[in-house]
């Protein structure tokens, strides 16, 4: 939501005389104080960072939603002067390293392959659409667990899962304790086969959010120890949220395209290309279908490509073979979304 800004008196401005250290030379710079004008709103960082140690190789690190519209021209960095954007997402640090980026709708993630028993140290900031930075979050250090000598029994698992909705959009679920030799360091919650949230071991209870209104969801729960033994599924909890306006927009990829190459071995390639669909959460599976049935699974191996995503695989080595192509996306709620616009294409046709 773009803000309104009251009027604005003209601010004082004065010349500076700024020195440059390899010319004797001092260039005029012209600075506007903001004690008479209203500065640009800066984006702000993240509030509220927390760590947790998840295991001996991992910590789930969490904080609290960003405002959602910021103004160029303040201290925030990157963006074109003058511009204004909604929140885009967030990145994630590890030391000075940036280690996840993430949508706007996501309050958490997991930062997996650290060392047991060592000490790091995280920081967020929030990016807009106009490519503007906050400044990073406070700095809050997590030691991971020790790893235990030799452990190789997993967890039970975790007992009377009870979901109910909360609302259109979020779920409450509960649980019994699971048990284990050494010591339950969190618990991860799955829709279906997809991880969708962690808590901290000493929690028999969690708020799912990010749900749509009149959709049905099965939800398991994993209990992990300090080594990353996992335990087998708790047994399955559904329930369907209320029927609500949903703002979500389509589930469908979009603007999809798809044409042929052919390498110098003979080879033809189909060649996909489209947008992601607007759900709020990152996009890392695709189901492709060729002629009507599914063909194969598409996964990114690191972060999801930003605006328009870019597909290759073989096909055939025949020319003149046609293909009804299309695609869905699994969405960050863990159902499959909507199928996207059908292509046919001819190999040998470009």
């Amino acid at each position: 939501m773009r803000r309104t800004s009251p009027p604005q008196r003209r601010p004082a401005c004065r010349t500076l005389a700024v020195p440059v250290l390899l010319a004797a030379l001092a260039l005029p710079l012209t600075a506007c104080s903001a004690e008479t004008g209203a500065a640009a709103q800066e984006l702000p960082p993240p509030r509220g960072l927390t760590a947790q140690a998840s295991s001996a190789t991992s910590v789930h690190v969490m904080w609290t939603k960003a405002t959602t519209t910021t103004a160029s021209g303040g201290k925030a960095s990157g963006g074109k002067a003058g511009e204004e954007g909604e929140l885009a997402g967030y990145e994630i640090y590890r030391g000075r390293t940036r280690v996840k980026s993430v949508p706007a709708d996501q309050y958490m993630v997991d930062i997996t392959g650290l060392k047991p028993g060592t000490a790091y140290s995280f920081t967020a900031r929030a990016k807009d659409t106009a490519g503007n930075r906050s400044p990073l979050s406070r700095k809050v250090t997590v030691t991971t667990r020790p790893r235990t000598t030799a452990d190789h029994k997993p967890p039970t698992a975790p007992t009377k899962l009870r979901a109910r909705a909360s609302g259109a959009r979020a779920a409450t679920l509960s649980w019994g304790a699971a048990e284990d030799n050494e010591e339950i360091t969190s618990y991860d919650i799955y829709q279906r086969d997809s991880k969708i949230h962690s808590v901290n071991g000493d929690s028999t209870a969690a708020l799912v959010t990010g749900l749509r209104p009149g959709t049905d969801y099965t939800f398991t729960v994993k209990a992990r120890d300090a080594a990353d033994n996992i335990s087998k599924p708790s047994e399955a909890a559904g329930l369907s949220t209320p029927e609500g306006p949903d703002d979500t927009g389509n589930t469908a990829p979009a603007d999809f395209r798809v044409a042929t190459h052919k390498d110098g071995d003979g080879a033809h390639y189909l060649d996909l290309s489209w947008r992601a669909p607007d759900t709020g959460g990152e996009v890392a599976e695709y189901q492709i279908h060729l002629n009507g049935k599914q063909a194969t699974t598409l996964m990114w191996g690191a972060a999801a490509p930003e605006g328009r995503a870019k597909h290759s695989f073989f096909i055939s080595r025949q020319t003149g073979q046609s293909y009804r192509v299309k695609l869905r996306a699994k969405l960050p709620d863990g159902n499959w979304g909507a199928f996207s616009a059908e292509r046919t294409v001819v190999t040998g046709e470009g």
